[in-house]
């Protein structure tokens, strides 16, 4: 083996060694309280330490980290996106009845509920690009029309669909692994090299960074909004096919309360409210948090309105920690300023 290809292979492993040691020192906070959330969970809750509750967690919290993909590029923007919980029932809607009112096939079907979420979400991004009003006021009115385009759609009832194929989409496996979990994992490594391997990836961190400086190095702000919340819209839309499947059925009334759980994913996972900050390793982190939580204490019997006490809990603890982060990181800075000056 010549010098060169020996070189090239120490670069490579030395690669993944730094990768892997940046992870654990950025995660480092949110790994912890994982463990120390899985080993209290093990020790309290009933059969919660088995193979099959864990893939039940996974299959369970597949839908949240669909949702928490899109809301934390959002996030990164300094924005936010509250139309997933909605979009979940519209799309579902949409599709189950695309298969039982218009007779298309199953393909044409789920493409038409993940089409849904394209035109929102482009929509989303469009207004708040271009007229500048604020995402929490686009998207929390989006929200409500898409809800009510859900009740109208399936005419205020569940629209149910007997199809066993539609509903392998979310219930088969491959091998041993749900399918949902498949999506998951599929959507995370694509979010992965999309925001640290390629252009638009680095724009997005620029844009939530530094708005004005990303304008002037020449980055079209428009595109990447646009981008990001038909991206958001779309995974919300594909959450709510599968989600559909899942239960042979589109409900209108599914999936309230959803983003409140990809939020407080995304913000657990270091995702910082005032832009240019997240990453995909500690967002599913956040998703797993969210997903212990939910699973222990359902295994625990405790009275389940307490899990929306939980999460409120979690987002303003989260978010108070991303401010003195973020405010501790400017004092430092403003420090070597006056200390250079």
């Amino acid at each position: 083996m010549d010098e060169k290809t020996t070189g090239a292979k120490n670069g490579l492993k030395n690669s993944v060694i730094g990768s892997v040691a940046s992870y654990f020192k950025t995660n480092l906070g949110i790994l912890i309280a994982f463990l120390l959330l899985f080993l209290i969970m093990s020790s309290t809750a009933n059969h919660f330490f088995s193979y099959d509750n864990f893939l039940n967690i996974l299959r369970t919290v597949s839908t949240n980290s669909y949702l928490a993909i899109g809301v934390m590029m959002a996030i990164m923007l300094a924005g936010i996106d509250l139309t997933g919980g909605s979009m979940i029932a519209l799309s579902g809607c949409i599709t189950v009845i695309s298969m039982t009112a218009l007779h298309v096939p199953i393909w044409l079907a789920v493409l038409l509920g993940c089409l849904t979420g394209v035109v929102v979400g482009l929509t989303n991004g469009l207004i708040i690009s271009y007229t500048g009003m604020h995402p929490f006021i686009v998207t929390l009115a989006m929200q409500s029309i898409c809800r009510g385009a859900a009740y109208l759609a399936a005419n205020g009832s569940p629209v149910t669909t007997t199809d066993d194929s539609f509903s392998q989409i979310g219930n088969g496996y491959l091998g041993n692994l749900p399918l949902p979990v498949v999506y998951m994992a599929v959507f995370l490594i694509l979010d992965f090299f999309l925001l640290n391997k390629t252009r638009i990836g680095r724009h997005v961190y620029a844009v939530g960074g530094n708005r004005v400086a990303a304008k002037y190095s020449g980055i079209n702000i428009h595109r990447v909004e646009i981008m990001v919340y038909t991206v958001s819209g779309l995974l919300a839309a594909f959450a709510g096919v599968v989600l559909a499947s899942r239960m042979s059925s589109g409900q209108p009334a599914v999936g309230v309360g959803f983003e409140t759980d990809a939020i407080a994913a995304a913000v657990l996972g270091g995702t910082s409210f005032f832009g240019g900050t997240g990453t995909v390793g500690g967002m599913f982190i956040g998703v797993l948090v969210i997903g212990v939580i939910n699973n222990g204490l359902n295994l625990m019997h405790v009275n389940s309105f307490w899990q929306y006490v939980a999460k409120g809990a979690i987002i303003l603890i989260a978010v108070y920690v991303d401010m003195y982060r973020t405010k501790r990181a400017n004092s430092k800075i403003d420090k070597k300023v006056l200390e250079k000056a």
